[in-house]
């Protein structure tokens, strides 16, 4: 781990406490699943479940593996408050808010 990731890890952690309004360690606890989320999607193909900005179930299978070449944009950082991905079955980039974030699949 380095400490990039840890400072990533509490800067999360830190928006999830401002902005969700739960105790802190649930929070870090959240952070934390964020960073072994993203951590798996660069090795390989992810499944996962967020809800969406409409209040639906998006069940997903994303990946940071290998997809170096499909980025576009500005590479503006985003202070931690999303977590993009490349989604497998829609052949897309997508992201979700951190605090959305429902569960990770095998």
């Amino acid at each position: 781990m380095k400490r990039n990731d840890l400072q990533t890890i509490m800067r999360r952690a830190w928006h999830l406490f401002r902005s969700m309004g739960k105790a802190f360690a649930v929070c870090l606890s959240k952070a934390w699943q964020l960073y072994r989320l993203t951590k798996r999607m660069r090795a390989g193909v992810v499944r996962f479940a967020y809800e969406k900005a409409d209040g639906t179930l998006r069940k997903a299978a994303g990946t940071l593996h290998e997809v170096s070449a499909t980025i576009k944009g500005t590479g503006r950082p985003d202070g931690g408050q999303a977590v993009r991905y490349y989604d497998v079955e829609a052949d897309g980039w997508r992201s979700f808010k951190v605090e959305n974030l429902i569960a990770i699949y095998q």
